[in-house]
This record gives C-alpha cells, structure tokens and sequence, in this order.
C-alpha cells in the first residue's frame, strides 16, 4: 500500500528480491515497484538491520538500524567500509523529536514479541522439568497470525493459571519490568491480558514475604528504582543521564524476589547494571532460582544483565547460564538461569510490525529519497529529525558523532 503510494508520488522504487518477506515479490510489483535482485540503479537504500561490508557502494546514502553509536564491536567493519567509499549514514534510531523520542521503531513489537517468547519459553523450561503447567500449551510469537492472537492465547493462559494455580518453581510469581518505553510499554500490553496485582518496588520489598504464592505480580521499574545517589542525595533524572558516575546501582535488593525478569532499558557502559556475574554466583541456588527467567529485550550482551552472554534468533531462542561455573547451554535444560536474548524479535511478527514500521517510515521517505546529497551538510534540504539521525555526510562524521571516529581508528 505505501509503495504504491510512493510510486504515485513519482519516486521510483526498487526492492530486492526475497523469498521470506511477510509481503512477496509479486505484491511489490502490482504496486508498482520494480523487483530486482540488481540495487546498483538506486542511490538512496533502504534496509532494516545491519548491511554485508560488500553491500556498500561508493557515495551512495544508506538508511537503516546500524547499531554503531555505542561502538559495537562486530559493526565497526561495517562502519570503518562506509567511510571509506563515502557513504552517507542514517540510522532509524536517531531519527528523533527535539525532546529525543524516537520516531521510527520495532520497540513496541520487540517487546510484544519478547514477552511472549519468554511465556514460551517458561513452559519449555518447566516441561524440561517434569511440570507440565499452563504455560506448556503458549507458542511460540511467530505461530500465531497476529497480535491479537497472542493476547487471546495470554488470556486463556491466565484462565488457567487462576484454575490450577502458579507453578511452584514461579511462586510467588513476580514478572520485573525494567524501563517504561516503547519496548517495555509492548511486553506489557501482551503481560497485562494475564490478571494480575501490581506492586509498586518499595511493595515488593515490605510485602514480600506475604504475597500470594496462587496469584501473578508485576512490578515496573524506574531508573529512581534502580540507582541511588552515591552522596546519600535525591534522585535527578536530568542528573542521572548526565553524570552517571554519581549513582550507584540497588537492583540487586529486589533480584530475590523476581520470578522473570523482562529487560527493556536502554544500557551503556556508563551505568550501573541491574544484576553482575558476581552477584549471580554469590548468589545462585538450585533450590530457588531467582531470577528463574530473563527476557532480556533490550539484548545488549554483557550489558546491564552481564550474563547475557550472546546474541540468540528464533531457531534457537533461549540459553541456560549456569551461575556457578560461568557456561551457557543452548536450549531449556541443565542448571541455571533461563535466558531470552533474540535480537530480531519483530521478525517474529512480521505482518504487524511490517505494517506500522512501514507506516511510521512512509513520511520521510520522499524527504530523504529527493535530497540532494551533493550540497553541503548545513544546506541539505531534510527535516530536521533526519538531519540529527545523520552519522556519515558522504564518508565524514558529522558532529553529533564526532566522538565515533575512536571506535574505528587503527
């Protein structure tokens, strides 16, 4: 439908073969587009993750999620080649307002996605234990339609969690939300069709010891939950983003009450993580592991859950970390804690996340396709929320990320 908006619109579209697209080849031509395996005619491409470094091609302006801003590692190959040929850079994540809300997302359906992948996997793991539970009939995002399916299947799943109760290896169930944004806003929207009490942190600490071991808890976390000030002073938001190095992390107060924790904070190296590989050791119990489940969304490996360890996709979704001897295992089985870390959770509901990223984007196509990316950086005629969004002006830094260039010199 958008690209044959588009196409009305005058802008030649062409889009690269694929046989796993939710949208097939056929329909992109009845739109108008031209189908071609063949990009070398378009001078403005558009992707959704991270590129081949042969992909690229000289002077040629590329729009999709890099993941370089925090120097990842794995990408600076990727990023160190679009310097070199000249490219110019814009990355979806850094398309933002003045306030630096994102304008152009997966979150929500990243965490639509990976609540339900974690539900899935909590009853895979649980089965591997010899307690078949309620959580044993969920499956998997991708098997079902759409997202209404999958809160329908959290309803039926809260039915009979109200029936036969909580699963002992859960109980008191306690699911964590960390963070308040899109993503964390998506996992809760599938969460929430499960009934429930909600607590806020300073109540899972004074009541812990009296919850209801038959009913399910949530609890959201605010970064005024997380940290404290290192001087004994107020919380200050501004303050926190600002001088991280002020504040200290207290996650680890609420760790021995959280049945499954579902990450969705954004996490760098300035700041504190919510739980470490020490803690997780000094910590551990066969008798009673908490957490007994991450959904780590927010998937920075060896970020803000330190034992995160890598990276997973959907043909194998899920890992063990044993805290004791610092290993992973993939699948549910064996001792530890059980690990969600699928990076590309939007492809697991490719029709609605499709859908709404395609209509978020559609505005801003025209825009950066007609540019003219000869003239110089100060005269180029883009909205201003792209202009921010620019890493790479034909092969240069621009300043916001000047700071870059450390991650790829010699």
């Amino acid at each position: 439908e958008n690209v044959f908006k588009l196409v009305e619109e005058g802008i030649k579209v062409h889009v690269q073969k694929s046989w796993i697209r939710i949208h097939s080849d056929e329909e992109f031509e009845q739109a108008g587009a031209t189908v071609t395996e063949d990009l070398s005619e378009a001078t403005v491409i558009f992707g959704v993750k991270e590129m081949p470094v042969t992909f690229f091609e000289k002077g040629k302006t590329y729009v999709f999620f890099s993941h370089t801003i925090k120097g990842q590692t794995i990408n600076m190959p990727m990023l160190r080649r679009m310097k070199e040929l000249g490219c110019t850079l814009i990355d979806y994540e850094r398309i933002v307002d003045e306030n630096g809300r994102r304008l152009i997302f997966f979150g929500r359906h990243a965490g639509i996605g990976g609540m339900a992948e974690t539900i899935w996997a909590l009853g895979k793991r649980l089965d591997s234990m010899g307690q078949i539970t309620p959580f044993s009939s969920v499956g998997r995002p991708y098997e079902y339609k759409t997202v209404k399916e999958i809160k329908e299947a959290m309803k039926t799943l809260g039915t009979k969690l109200e029936v036969q109760g909580v699963p002992k290896e859960l109980s008191p169930m306690v699911v964590a939300f960390t963070g308040y944004g899109n993503v964390s806003i998506g996992a809760q929207e599938i969460f929430d069709h499960i009934p429930h009490v909600q607590l806020t942190p300073q109540e899972l600490l004074t009541r812990a010891n009296s919850l209801d071991h038959d009913k399910v808890y949530k609890v959201v976390f605010y970064e005024k939950d997380m940290v404290k000030k290192r001087d004994g002073g107020e919380f200050e938001l501004k303050e926190y983003f600002e001088k991280p190095d002020l504040y200290e992390g207290i996650f680890y107060q609420y760790l021995p009450h959280i049945s499954v924790l579902i990450n969705c904070i954004y996490w760098d190296e300035r700041y504190p993580r919510l739980i470490t590989k020490q803690y997780a050791k000094e910590h551990y119990s066969k008798d009673r592991v908490r957490p007994f489940a991450i959904g780590d969304i927010s998937c920075d490996v060896g970020g803000s859950v330190e034992f995160n360890m890598k990276a997973t996709d959907p043909s194998n979704p899920v890992y063990m970390y044993n805290p004791e001897t610092g290993k992973t295992r993939d699948g549910y089985n064996g001792d530890g804690v059980l690990v969600m870390a699928v990076d590309a959770l939007p492809a697991e509901l490719p029709w609605d996340s499709s859908e709404e990223f395609s209509k978020m984007l559609k505005k801003y196509i025209p825009a950066i396709s007609n540019a003219d990316y000869n003239n110089k950086f100060e005269d180029l005629n883009l909205p201003e929320e792209v202009k921010r969004a620019i890493i790479l002006y034909r092969g240069e830094f621009t300043d916001s990320y000047r700071y870059m260039k450390k991650f790829i010199s010699d």
